[in-house]
């Protein structure tokens, strides 16, 4: 009877952590045999030479001491990654994360119930800000329904760190903090963070006994902070100390709380706070079909209305539409998407309308949290303000639809929508830039415990057999189609093999720090020019991903000074891209890149479609 009833009880959120496999540790061979084919578009034939000669050394040589060590510290640990990966691309890292780092994005209201409306902002966020501690309630008592590839069970943890969580800087290494708990672990923060105007407000999410606030409490207390910050003067802005260096903003906080120790009881607040609501007086008004302007603000806008190192940031703009922008070092983009999707779902269902009670109990209203400043403080602030606004003012943003076919008639013509849009993005960098682009793509292991993501690279001879084609003019339609088709195949298989955890760029990543842990020197491979060419080392010229299938987008800055930031939704009928790059590059634009890219969706489907008739 007992095993019938668990049967029958819906999934818990966390009840597969225990039972996922460890992240497997491929093989030595495998990983630099497809090391090799990954650089080989990137070099000369004396370059590749040079290079598969480096790499047998090192195989027969270091590589091999190093793998067996690996192999030894994967029998210790369920996930031989999680730290290191957590360290080397997030917590070590030194650049400021607000516009370098993090992720932000539009909310995808608009395309509904809510197009951009004036004076609509305090109601709509009271109501977006409830659906979300509906979604926070759901964690906590874990009734989020696991998720899954088919019936695999796929990696929950990360769904721990959406709320209460915060990076803290340091020196020379951030933190994370976390200090969420389902209810069977015990007691969870429940207060939110409102920044306005560079001010600061906490409250209580829970009323006295314990109930969500509801949507008509929730906009009393958002209106009272509101009301406070249009009648008396702008904040000092400390947020914007956030979006600095990290070990700028690091002794800056050290200052900070050693000449008030106030100062650091309003850093946990913030720390540990649910998320953070930013009332911002922008009006990025976006169309379903444009949404650069809002996207730009999300992940660009005043960094004194952002707790940088939150991991959530719920942007309200006061023409009534939202965004968001998120630290990445806790969670990868897939879980503010499904988030966002919830809200978008509920929000469709409810008509963006609350249709409960409208009684509103007594309640404390919002404290203000005023940190003591003294003159080196705003000096900080000053210079933290003035870096961040030249990034920003660097950054260039386009979102645009692409509107003439999308996820339907990709499929109806065979193919898979992904790596559709993947070698469009080949042969349009291709196309504008006339060498190939190296390229990251993120495969998903959340299969294994704890695991995250692995690098599939889309750059493969295949895909660049196929753009030289698509140049020749000598090339026919069926001499093209073919390469295309030999790209496709290609592509489907190593993503197929970077999601079980087949991939080789987290493995030499974990040869390298093996390496560097011991004291030993560098070896050659990593040296070797074409590492950093083909984008080993975080040097791909395309940082892309597909952020899924629903109406939820985003945006990172690109990886390095002449690259492209390239994020996609899929829908049936629409293609939504977000391209990022840096003005400060006279070769690249994000622009035309977009441009380029839309030619290639239709070449590529006249090439699919000629080769079913």
């Amino acid at each position: 009877m007992a095993n019938l009833l668990s049967e029958s009880l819906p999934e818990r959120t966390f009840q597969h952590q225990n039972n996922l496999p460890p992240l497997p540790v491929p093989s030595l061979e495998s990983s630099l045999s497809k090391y090799l084919d990954a650089v080989q578009p990137f070099a000369s034939e004396k370059e590749f030479e040079a290079t598969v000669d480096t790499v047998r050394k090192f195989q027969e040589g270091v590589g091999k001491e190093l793998h067996q060590k690996l192999l030894q510290r994967a029998k210790t640990k369920k996930n031989w990654l999680e730290e290191w990966w957590l360290d080397t691309a997030y917590l070590e890292v030194r650049v400021p994360s607000q516009l370098n780092v993090n992720f932000g994005g539009p909310a995808p209201y608009l395309e509904h119930c809510w197009p951009p409306a004036e004076g609509t902002y305090l109601q709509r966020a009271s109501i977006t800000t409830w659906h979300t501690l509906q979604y926070w309630n759901l964690i906590r008592t874990e009734r989020l329904a696991p998720q899954k590839a088919g019936q695999t069970a796929l990696d929950m943890d990360q769904f721990r760190m959406l709320f209460c969580t915060c990076k803290v800087p340091g020196v020379k290494k951030d933190t994370i903090h976390n200090y969420f708990k389902t209810e069977r672990e015990g007691p969870c923060p429940s207060h939110l963070v409102v920044i306005c105007r560079g001010r600061l407000f906490t409250f209580d999410a829970l009323s006295a006994d314990g109930q969500i606030l509801t949507p008509p409490e929730l906009l009393r207390q958002l209106s009272y902070v509101k009301e406070r910050c249009d009648r008396e003067p702008e904040g000092d802005g400390v947020c914007a100390l956030t979006s600095e260096e990290r070990t700028r903003w690091a002794k800056a906080r050290e200052h900070l709380i050693s000449i008030d120790p106030h100062n650091k009881t309003i850093l946990e607040t913030i720390q540990s706070s649910l998320f953070v609501i930013c009332l911002d007086e922008a009006k990025p008004y976006s169309t379903s079909e444009n949404y650069t302007n809002i996207t730009m603000e999300a992940l660009a806008g005043k960094p004194t209305i952002r707790w940088g190192d939150k991991s959530y940031n719920s942007v309200v703009f006061s023409d009534g539409t939202f965004g968001s922008t998120c630290d990445h070092a806790p969670y990868d983009a897939m879980v503010l998407v499904s988030l966002c999707w919830y809200l978008d779902q509920q929000i469709k269902a409810t008509e963006g309308k609350w249709k409960g009670s409208d009684a509103v109990r007594p309640m404390p209203p919002p404290e203000e949290l005023v940190f003591t400043v003294d003159e080196k403080v705003r000096s900080d602030i000053s210079h933290a303000k003035q870096q961040y606004l030249e990034s920003a003012q660097d950054l260039q943003v386009v979102c645009y639809a692409f509107t003439a076919f999308g996820k339907a008639t990709i499929k109806q013509k065979k193919l898979h929508p992904d790596t559709f849009v993947q070698l469009a993005m080949q042969l349009a960098y291709y196309r504008m830039h006339k060498k190939p682009g190296s390229c990251y793509e993120t495969a998903m292991t959340r299969k294994f415990y704890h695991g995250r993501t692995e690098t599939m690279r889309p750059c493969t001879k295949e895909a660049l057999n196929w753009c030289t084609a698509m140049m020749d003019p000598m090339c026919d339609d069926k001499g093209k189609r073919k390469a295309m088709l030999r790209a496709f195949d290609t592509h489907n298989k190593l993503m197929a093999e970077a999601q079980e955890g087949k991939g080789f760029d987290r493995h030499l990543l974990g040869l390298y720090l093996i390496a560097k842990e011991e004291g030993r020197p560098t070896p050659e491979l990593f040296m070797d020019p074409l590492y950093a060419k083909s984008g080993g080392g975080g040097n791909f010229v395309l940082s892309s991903s597909l952020v899924g299938y629903t109406t939820v987008l985003g945006a990172v800055a690109p990886m390095v000074p002449h690259g492209y930031g390239f994020f996609y939704r899929i829908r049936d009928d629409r293609i939504v891209i977000s391209i990022t790059a840096w003005r400060s590059c006279r070769q690249t634009d994000a622009v035309s890149l977009f441009n380029c890219f839309n030619s290639s969706l239709h070449e590529m489907l006249h090439l699919a479609t000629t080769s079913q008739l």
